[in-house]
């Protein structure tokens, strides 16, 4: 249905707008006192509500409440406090028209020129970790409400959303009141303010649908801001800046303890080694260059100093390809991991904390990135990938903590079932395949990695990359492949590297081949009946 429609001749010309009656409600108190005494000191009414006006009295100005001008209570707990048309006449009457002046004498109601107004804390709520109704009670109705009235009307009302903006309203009321200029960009401001506000509610509603029924959303939402420009991308001729997503708790919020700026490739292999080191759920560390591990191991079963024990084991997996790594460790960093790390060539290292020792030596280079997680660091329940024109959404490919009791469910297709250690080795090398890139295979032994191959168009050459890099150590290991062997050839490679165990998917139509491969050869081999590409 289409708006009013008006005759443009009825417009009366109108610029500087004197403020002589104010509207507040803000959830976000800070700068408001200067503000509101400027307002008083220049005569200005001030409407307020609730906590606004309890602070602007506690400093002896005078304020009317919302309710003396509505004749009506706020109600249902403060629901229902400002939507009323005493309120929206006064924001939503054009006074170039002389009829809407009219309609307001008639009907006894007095019109706002400054109306200062920011939301409930959806967003921080929701950051927060708070779920359900606690979130539901932070989005804002009245408030989104009077902010697009105003905004609608800038010919006549500024709209204030932002303690950024008092100060040029302090100056305006000085210089006799608000210019059209001024009234229409801070109009801009606030309808974006809104917008933003929506956006984030229907992202909240979103992820909350998805949890109860399944089913992805019909619509996405994704708001994210700049933190800062990048050198360049993946290469120099290349732009790049990293942004942080509105409610994100991850690489991208990290705090920078000390080292050279982070440039986009870093931020890549940071989030990977996140996603390696934090599958596991005893002490571990994962090693990254591309995008792809070169090592990620678990502390051994005795280790003093378990997460400095994770890391060289890690190291130990490919000390050529660890130089100049990214690394990710799912503990706080200890002084010994540090001291480990004295003479290693490191790029990045992330974990959730570090010991104030472990900084002093990581001081003594000045170039090694040291990222701190946000505390309320979480992995992500959905993957995003823009393609071009638009993007592709997923369930993220996470395990579950108790992986181990899986290996149980798992098919064992030929050999004997192992015993309780083997199987935490099991389910250790299953878990890190999934950090490695398609086509992957990786060799483990006691929870950490002797050999990796990964990203070949063919699991053949994954299988012999793999063998390649363990050298003597594939004899004894367990090997875990992220996808079914659609021949025997790839499995027959470990099996005369001396593996022991095989695990795969399975679901392959010569599937029987490569069980009697491995039959012949006395190798135990699973079937977990689920695959882990990753792209």
């Amino acid at each position: 249905m289409a708006g009013p429609s008006i005759d443009p001749a009825l417009y009366r010309p109108r610029d500087i707008v004197p403020v002589r009656r104010a509207l507040i409600s803000v959830s976000d108190k800070s700068g408001l006192l200067p503000l509101a005494q400027a307002l008083a000191a220049a005569g200005v009414e001030i409407v307020s509500t609730g906590g606004s006006a309890a602070l602007l009295r506690d400093a002896g100005l005078t304020v009317a409440d919302v309710s003396e001008i509505t004749g009506f209570p706020e109600s249902l707990g403060g629901r229902v406090k400002t939507l009323h048309p005493s309120v929206h006449a006064g924001l939503l009457a054009d006074l170039r028209l002389e009829d809407h002046e009219a309609q307001l004498d008639d009907l006894g109601i007095l019109p706002f020129e400054l109306v200062v107004v920011n939301l409930y804390p959806f967003i921080e709520t929701v950051a927060s970790g708070a779920t359900g109704d606690a979130v539901v009670e932070q989005i804002d109705i009245g408030g989104p409400a009077m902010v697009r009235a105003s905004a609608k009307n800038y010919a006549n009302v500024a709209i204030v959303v932002s303690p950024a903006s008092y100060d040029t309203i302090i100056e305006a009321i000085g210089q006799g009141g608000t210019s059209l200029g001024q009234r229409r960009e801070l109009a801009a401001r606030a309808f974006a303010h809104t917008a933003d506000y929506d956006r984030a509610v229907a992202a909240w509603f979103a992820e909350e649908t998805l949890s109860l029924d399944g089913e992805l959303p019909q619509h996405l939402t994704i708001k994210a801001e700049r933190l800062e420009t990048l050198r360049y991308g993946e290469n120099s001729h290349q732009r790049a800046a990293i942004y942080s997503r509105v409610g994100g708790h991850g690489i991208a919020q990290a705090t920078q303890l000390q080292g050279k700026e982070m440039s986009y490739n870093n931020y890549v292999d940071a989030d990977a080694a996140l996603r390696a080191a934090f599958d596991m759920v005893k002490p571990a560390v994962a090693i990254i260059k591309h995008a792809n591990p070169c090592g990620i191991a678990t502390a051994s079963a005795h280790a003093l100093d378990p997460i400095a024990s994770a890391h060289l084991r890690a190291h130990e997996c490919d000390p050529v390809s660890a130089f100049g790594g990214v690394i990710a460790a799912n503990r706080t960093v200890t002084l010994k991991m540090a001291e480990n790390l004295r003479d290693i060539f490191t790029e990045v290292i992330v974990a959730p904390d570090f010991e104030p020792e472990a900084l002093e030596v990581f001081r003594l280079k000045k170039n090694l990135r040291v990222l701190r997680l946000p505390a309320d660091w979480q992995q992500e329940r959905m993957d995003v990938r823009l393609v071009s024109g638009g993007l592709l959404l997923q369930d993220a490919d996470r395990f579950p903590a108790e992986i181990e009791s899986l290996v149980d469910g798992w098919e064992l297709v030929t050999g004997e079932m192992p015993d309780d250690s083997e199987k935490t080795n099991l389910a250790f090398a299953w878990k890190a395949c999934r950090a490695v890139k398609s086509n992957a295979i990786v060799l483990a032994q006691a929870s950490a990695t002797v050999g990796i191959g990964m990203g070949q168009v063919n699991r053949v050459d994954s299988c012999r990359l793999a063998v390649e890099r363990a050298g003597a150590r594939a004899a004894g290991s367990v090997a875990a492949s992220d996808a079914f062997f659609p021949f025997a050839d790839g499995a027959q490679v470990l099996i005369d590297a001396g593996i022991t165990t095989i695990i795969q998917p399975g679901g392959s139509v010569r599937d029987q081949e490569v069980i009697d491969a491995a039959r012949e050869a006395g190798v135990t081999m699973f079937f977990t009946g689920e695959r882990h590409f990753f792209h």
